[in-house]
């Protein structure tokens, strides 16, 4: 009984966010389209091969973040160029023919823009972008260029099968603290009731101005930049049929914990 009841709860979850589709009018401008393959809950609970290569990602989008499978590194997508960041500290252009188990991705058309041109920290520029936008119930994309007088990051590490929950596998992942860096943050800022399918709240990954270096932003300090912001009210979401996460018991129990845990909240 326990099964079916789970997978109820889960299907029941992805229809909610499914249904969550504002008209906007055939204006593609005002209705861009957030593509993501699998949730954020299939990778909590260890689902790491995916079967979405960063080709047919690319055909969805220009601007993201996410993953590749066996949690190899994290995933910046700017203007169209994926980028692969691994735990060894280097970043490169991925191979058109990597999977990713968990990416979400868009055609970026920002709406707001801000200019910083004094020190803010993390929480700073998330208030001043939540006063532009108004709303906490779209999705909205974000990039933040300019110049940080601190930046920590962390990178997860390839796993081997039987590949541990999120939780587990990011506990030891290295982190990097670097200054007076310039570069792009990326990302998006995820409505809460979305927890499970999306991470709730600001994803941001780092790619610093030379390609060279990133991972997921942990906390930063901005000292001057420019804001650019897009919302979205159209979600796909696209489900592997990967025997993984077929054959997953997918829960939403304690996600929100265990998805602060893993995003090092």
């Amino acid at each position: 009984m326990k099964e079916p009841a789970a997978r109820d709860r889960f299907g029941a979850w992805v229809r909610t966010v499914l249904a969550h589709h504002h008209g906007g009018g055939g204006d593609p401008d005002v209705s861009r389209v957030i593509y993501q393959t699998s949730t954020i809950g299939a990778l909590l609970d260890g689902i790491y091969v995916g079967d979405v290569t960063v080709a047919e990602l690319l055909t969805h989008g220009d601007f993201g973040l996410g993953t590749f499978n066996r949690l190899d590194g994290e995933m910046v997508v700017l203007d169209g160029v994926c980028h692969h960041l691994r735990s060894d500290g280097r970043a490169t252009v991925a191979a058109p023919g990597e999977r990713t188990p968990f990416a979400v991705v868009t055609g970026f058309r920002p709406e707001t823009r801000l200019s910083v041109t004094s020190p803010a920290g993390r929480d700073a520029v998330v208030a001043l972008i939540d006063r532009a936008v108004g709303t906490n119930n779209l999705i909205q994309a974000v990039r933040i260029d300019g110049t940080f007088a601190r930046m920590r990051t962390r990178t997860v590490m390839a796993q081997t099968p039987p590949y541990p929950p999120l939780t587990r596998a990011t506990e030891n992942e290295p982190v990097t603290d670097l200054t007076g860096v310039t570069g792009t943050l990326a990302g998006f800022r995820t409505p809460d009731y979305e927890q499970g399918i999306s991470v709730a709240g600001y994803h941001l990954h780092f790619l610093d101005a030379s390609h060279r270096r990133g991972g997921h932003a942990l906390d930063f300090e901005l000292a001057h930049g420019e804001i650019a912001v897009g919302s979205s009210s159209e979600l796909h979401l696209s489900l592997p049929r990967t025997e993984a996460f077929l054959n997953a018991r997918l829960s939403l129990e304690n996600i929100a914990a265990h998805v602060r845990k893993a995003e090092g909240g």
